[in-house]
């Protein structure tokens, strides 16, 4: 793409930006929040208004999904070009609780734009990073001349992120016809700085449990029994105890079973990046660091697995003491997953390493609440180059590798639709994700909606995987 291609993209962008930022702050003046009932209505009103604003910004088709709990919006603009790759984006409409008694400055839904950033819940997360989609592809139609995006370009935007998604995999299982594509971008991400431009590779899965354990039928004498019989408070420490080695690695049998390792090379990019690890652990409330041996920090929280105690409990907890064998006791376990990992292989490890630690006479069952599979999309992916490129174009300067030791719903993309996941979020640590004070950085919005105008002719460059039909075109072969 040429210089002047790059100005008309730029031009448009700032012809547009007053209407872009009004438009958005209607949008953010929904309390969109899932998580309370109370709120249905506005979350479906969100959805109407996202729909309505895809229908002006010249999307063909939008629909609003329903699902059992709050409504999803799909929209599809398929390209002129029947070779082009389709590319799916993924986004969420509802926002976290806020209230002002949280110790926000402002109303939390009444946008204010201060010092070159936009106060407001959801303006980061995930709003203004849905939202810059819109100008960004209308910023591409109009800098290359195109009636139609150079991809097919589809967008799936739920409204239950922040409550767990708890019918997002059951929703894109219904519609993985509809949502067929080549690629999904992720505009739920950030970046390492505002002056060190990044694109996530991957996340980390999760599965977590509880362990509950039984011993005598209800509590007993210490003295009279205590060193005699099976206790499940110290049957609880003691687990939690031999969940690691001497080197801090996970010590249950078959755990690591599959997972992938660190490049050289990845560990060369982590180590590039300008790392302060004192106020990392500021924001940790942490005085030290402490993980798996042979591993910096950014690698033990992007791309290694770990196993938490989450919580212990069992036994008296009131004042003074209680000199008790007690009944019962629990343990919450949470692991957090690297790509090779299978979150179902892991809970039978961790089910048979409970069983084969238990003396007789404790009772155990253990509840899992799921799994979230990891995703991971190599350096050398043709589309992530693609998402770098597009993004030094917008930024002026080379992009940066980062992953993400969080959990989402990517995964679920990945496995339902069977493509790679790539990440595009222009957020920073300081926006104060579902804190108080949630903010965007203006310049740095319309840095995203410049990523987005340049990255649908750089993937129309790269074509379509081989051996792929016509992802979700009508009469295309959309089987996975």
């Amino acid at each position: 793409m040429s210089d002047t291609t790059d100005n008309a993209v730029r031009a448009f962008i700032e012809g547009h930006r007053a209407a872009f930022l009004d438009d958005l702050a209607e949008w953010l003046r929904i309390p969109s929040v899932s998580a309370d009932p109370d709120r249905a209505a506005d979350v479906r009103r969100s959805a109407d208004w996202l729909a309505g604003k895809l229908k002006e910004t010249g999307f063909p088709t939008v629909e609003v999904w329903e699902t059992p709990g709050a409504p999803a919006v799909f929209a599809e603009w398929p390209s002129d070009d029947p070779d082009a790759p389709t590319v799916l984006v993924y986004g969420h409409h509802d926002v976290q609780p806020a209230s002002r008694e949280d110790g926000w400055h402002t109303e939390p839904f009444e946008p204010v734009v201060k010092d070159g950033r936009l106060y407001a819940r959801g303006a980061a997360d995930d709003k203004g990073q849905v939202f810059f989609h819109t100008l960004g592809v209308r910023a591409h139609l109009a800098a290359t001349g195109r009636t139609a995006p150079a991809v097919g370009l589809k967008l799936i935007v739920e409204g239950e992120e922040e409550s767990g998604s708890a019918h997002f995999p059951a929703l894109i299982r219904e519609h993985a016809d509809r949502l067929a594509c080549d690629t999904v971008i992720v505009s739920d991400t950030g970046m390492w700085a505002e002056d060190t431009p990044t694109v996530c590779t991957g996340m980390r899965g999760l599965t977590d449990c509880q362990i509950d354990l039984y011993g005598p039928e209800q509590d007993i004498h210490s003295g009279s029994f205590g060193g005699a019989v099976p206790n499940p408070a110290t049957e609880a420490a003691r687990l939690a105890a031999a969940l690691h080695d001497e080197r801090r690695r996970v010590a249950i049998p078959g755990f690591y079973d599959g997972v992938v390792e660190l490049t050289d090379r990845e560990r060369e990019l982590f180590a590039e990046l300008p790392f302060d690890e004192e106020r990392w652990l500021r924001t940790a409330h942490s005085r030290a660091t402490l993980g798996e041996d042979g591993y910096t920090t950014l690698e033990r929280i992007w791309a290694r697995p770990t196993a938490e105690v989450n919580g212990i409990s069992g036994g008296y907890q009131g004042p003074g003491g209680k000199t008790i064998v007690p009944s019962d006791a629990r343990l919450k376990l949470s692991f957090r997953l690297v790509a090779g990992q299978d979150g179902e292989r892991v809970q039978q490890s961790v089910r048979q390493w409970v069983a084969d630690s238990l003396p007789d006479g404790i009772r155990h069952e253990i509840t899992f609440w799921g799994a979230t599979r990891p995703c991971l999309t190599p350096l050398d992916h043709p589309y992530l180059r693609s998402v770098a490129r597009a993004m030094g174009r917008a930024f002026g300067e080379p992009v940066r590798f980062t992953r993400e030791g969080g959990s989402g719903p990517a995964a679920d993309l990945q496995d339902v639709l069977g493509v790679p996941v790539l990440f595009l979020g222009i957020s920073v640590p300081s926006d104060g994700w579902h804190a108080p004070n949630e903010k965007v950085e203006l310049d740095l919005l319309m840095k995203g909606v410049e990523t987005a105008a340049h990255l649908w002719d750089d993937l129309a460059g790269q074509g379509r995987p081989a051996g792929r039909g016509s992802a979700g075109r009508p009469g295309a072969d959309t089987a996975r």
